[in-house]
C-alpha cells in the first residue's frame, strides 16, 4: 500500500538536510548502502560481461562486492591519494591506493584500482559499459556556484564519453533539488534514457542502525544513439513504472518522497501537537484512486512532556493507551466527529488515546470485510507509530462493522464537478455527494421499499419523510404563514435531490398554491428525477437559472414570494462554509430577497 502525503506543516528543506548531515556525521557514503542493500536494483543494470568504471570508491565495498559475485571487469578510481605504506591489518580512510593495489594482487588479482580525476579522465572513447557513482555527485556538487557548475559539466560530458551506446551510467544520490535538476537538464538532452528508483533496502538498513529515514535514489541514464522523444521514467514507490512528461514532474515526484520520509521520521520520534493534523492516502500500486484517507491526530501527552522521545527507549506504562487506528464505517464519514478537524481532535479526547489515526474508507471501492481492512492497514499502522510501539501491538477500533455502501449512480456535471449518489445499507439512505468535498452530504432521503411492476421490490426514496432537521423547521415555518385557500407561491432555491419540494407539495395539496425551484445545474435536476423520485407537475417546477439573478431579478419584475427557501451550497471551499454562496449574503442580494417577500412573507437561510 503506497502512502501519498496530502495535508502537512510547512516542508522545511533546509531542515530536512540539516538534519541528515548532522546525523550522518563522520559515516559519509555508509548512508547510502553497499551491495547487499544494492543489488536488487544495481544488477538489473549490470551484466558479468560488462566492463564497469566505479568513480570515486573511496571506503566502499560495492566495487569488491560486485568482484565476490563474478563481475571481474572493474576499474576503480579517485581522486585522493594515501602515501604511506599499506598496511592490511588497518582499514583505510578513504581511497588508499597502495592498499589497494596490496589487496588486488593477493586476493583479487583483476580489480584494478587507479588514482585519476573523474573530470580528466584517460580513458579511451566508449571503453565502459558502466559508470557506477555511489554519492560522488552529491560530493562534488554541493552547491550551484558557477566553479561547481563548470566542474559538473566536465564530469558529466567525461562520462558520456567513456560510455559505450547502450552504456549506463549509475548514480547512487540523495537527490538534493540542485542536483536532480542538473541531472534532468544534462542526461535527458544528450540521449540519455533517464530513470530513478528509489532504494528501499538501504533506507531500511540506515534506519535500524539509528539513522535517518532519508530517501536514497538510484539513477539510470542509459546512452542511445538517438531517440524519438525524451524518456523520463520513475519507480520510487512499491508497484508501477511510471513515465513523466516534464522535468517540474519528476521534480515533484522526488520532492512528495522526500517529504513524505520526513513527516514519518516526524510521526516515529516527536508528538505533532503544534502542526494540528496530518492527512495521508493509502493507494494500492496501479489504482486509479486512493483506498483510504488517513488522519493523523495527536494530543499532548501528559506523562511525557509532549514528546515521544522521552520515553522512545523507556516506554512508560501511561503510554500503553498511546495509538490507535480508528476504522469509520462506511456512510459514517460525513459525521461532524469524523468530517471536521475540531470533530477529530474530539475523537481523540473520547477515545483516551494519545495518537489516534482515523481511517475513512474511500466511496471508489469496495471492502469485503473488517479483518481485510485491518490487514490492508496494518503496514500502514505500523509507520505510522513510534518504532518501541510496534512491539506492543496497535489496537484497532471501529463502532460495529465497516458498512456497505453501494454507488447508485454517478455522473459530473460542468458546475459541480463529479458525483456520485450513493445507497448506505446500514442506514437504509440514499445521499448525493459532490466529491470535490465528500465530506458534505447534498442531498439525503430515506429509502422504503415498493414493488415494481412485475412484482419485484425495490428500494426509492421515501417522500414523506424529511432527511435533514433544518427541512422540518423551513415546512414548519412556511405552514405558519401560508394561506392554502390564496394563491400563495413558495420559492426554493438550490433543488438538490427535490426531497423538500416534493413534501411542500403533499404539505399543501391545494392547487393554488404553486412551488418553484431554482437550480442553476441541469445534471442535478436528471439526479433527482432519476434517483430521488422528484417530479414536475402545474404545482411544482423548476427554472434552471442562477438563483442568486433569479431573486435578482424577481425584485426588479415585481415579483412575490410568500415564503423564499434558500437551500443553495457553497462551492468555495476557500471561505469556510458549506451554505449558501457567499455572495448570497451581500447587502445587494438580501435586499433584493426582502423586496421579493410579500408584505407578510417568509425568508428561511440555511447557513
Amino acid at each position: 500500500m503506497n502512502i501519498l502525503l496530502k495535508t502537512h506543516e510547512e516542508f522545511n528543506y533546509a531542515e530536512y538536510w540539516d538534519t541528515f548531515f548532522k546525523k550522518r556525521g563522520t559515516k559519509a557514503f555508509e548512508w547510502y548502502g553497499e551491495f547487499p542493500e544494492l543489488c536488487n536494483i544495481l544488477l538489473q543494470y549490470i551484466k558479468k560481461t560488462d566492463n564497469i568504471l566505479i568513480i570515486g570508491c573511496g571506503k566502499s565495498t560495492v566495487g569488491m562486492s560486485l568482484y565476490d559475485a563474478g563481475y571481474k571487469n572493474i576499474t576503480k578510481i579517485d581522486i585522493s591519494y594515501k602515501t604511506d605504506v599499506p598496511d592490511p591489518k588497518k582499514m583505510f580512510t578513504f581511497f588508499d591506493l597502495p592498499l589497494m593495489q596490496y589487496r588486488r594482487k593477493t586476493v583479487r588479482p583483476d580489480l584494478i584500482s587507479e588514482y585519476m580525476d573523474a573530470t580528466q579522465m584517460t580513458y579511451p572513447d566508449e571503453k565502459f559499459n558502466v559508470v557506477l557513482d555511489k554519492g560522488i555527485l552529491d560530493v562534488l556538487m554541493p552547491d550551484t556556484e558557477e566553479t561547481t557548475i563548470a566542474k559538473i559539466d566536465k564530469y558529466f560530458k567525461e562520462v558520456t564519453r567513456v560510455l559505450r551506446n547502450g552504456g549506463r551510467y549509475v548514480c547512487i544520490s540523495l537527490l538534493q533539488e540542485h542536483i536532480l535538476r542538473k541531472l534532468l537538464s544534462y542526461f535527458p538532452a544528450s540521449n540519455f534514457m533517464f530513470h530513478i528508483s528509489r532504494c528501499h533496502d538501504a533506507e531500511s538498513k540506515a534506519r535500524t542502525e539509528g539513522g535517518s529515514s532519508i530517501p536514497i535514489f538510484m539513477i539510470i541514464a542509459t546512452k542511445c544513439s538517438k531517440l524519438q522523444q525524451t524518456e523520463r521514467e520513475r519507480h520510487l514507490v512499491d508497484g508501477r513504472l511510471e513515465r513523466l512528461s516534464s522535468i517540474e514532474d519528476m521534480i515533484s515526484a522526488v520532492f512528495s518522497t522526500q517529504q513524505l520520509a520526513l513527516m514519518l521520521n516526524k510521526l516515529r520520534n516527536s508528538n505533532i501537537v503544534d502542526i494540528g493534523e496530518v492527512s495521508l492516502d493509502l493507494q494500492l500500486p496501479g489504482d486509479e484512486h486512493p483506498r483510504y484517507t488517513v488522519y493523523v491526530i495527536d494530543r499532548p501527552c501528559t506523562y511525557c512532556e509532549s514528546t515521544f522521545a522521552a520515553y522512545i527507549d523507556r516506554p512508560s506504562t501511561h503510554c500503553e493507551r498511546m495509538f490507535a487506528a480508528y476504522i469509520v464505517p462506511q456512510g459514517k464519514e460525513t459525521d461532524w466527529l469524523y468530517s471536521t478537524k475540531e470533530g477529530r481532535q474530539e475523537a481523540v479526547k473520547q477515545t483516551g488515546r494519545n495518537r489516534l489515526a482515523i481511517v475513512t474508507l474511500r466511496r471508489e471501492h469496495t471492502f469485503k470485510s473488517l479483518f481485510s481492512v485491518k490487514q490492508e492497514l496494518a503496514a500502514c499502522m505500523s509507520s505510522l507509530a513510534p518504532d518501541f510501539y510496534k512491539e506492543l501491538g496497535i489496537p484497532v477500533l471501529i463502532l460495529g462493522d465497516i458498512g456497505t455502501r453501494t454507488i447508485w449512480y454517478q455522473g459530473e456535471s460542468n458546475i459541480s464537478g463529479p458525483f456520485v449518489v450513493e445507497d448506505v445499507k446500514d442506514y437504509e439512505v440514499r445521499r448525493l455527494i459532490f466529491l470535490n468535498n465528500p465530506y458534505v452530504i447534498q442531498s439525503e432521503a430515506r429509502l422504503k421499499e415498493a414493488k415494481g411492476r412485475r412484482g419485484r421490490t425495490r428500494k426509492i426514496a421515501d417522500l414523506e419523510f424529511l432527511a435533514r432537521e433544518y427541512h422540518g423547521y423551513m415546512v414548519g415555518y412556511v405552514n405558519a404563514v401560508i394561506d392554502t385557500e390564496a394563491e400563495d407561491e413558495i420559492l426554493v432555491l438550490g433543488l438538490g435531490g427535490g426531497g423538500l419540494c416534493m413534501y411542500l407539495h403533499r404539505c399543501f395539496p391545494k392547487a393554488s398554491i404553486l412551488i418553484t425551484a431554482v437550480e442553476i445545474d441541469y445534471a442535478i435536476l436528471t439526479v433527482a428525477k432519476r434517483c430521488f423520485n422528484f417530479v414536475t407537475n402545474d404545482r411544482v417546477k423548476v427554472e434552471i437559472a442562477d438563483g442568486i439573478q433569479f431573486v435578482k431579478d424577481a425584485a426588479t419584475n415585481g415579483k412575490k414570494y410568500k415564503a423564499i427557501l434558500c437551500d443553495m451550497d457553497n462551492k468555495d471551499s476557500s471561505f469556510g462554509m458549506s451554505f449558501p454562496p457567499k455572495e448570497f449574503l451581500e447587502i445587494s442580494v438580501l435586499r433584493a430577497v426582502a423586496a421579493s417577500l410579500t408584505q407578510d412573507g417568509l425568508f428561511i437561510l440555511n447557513l
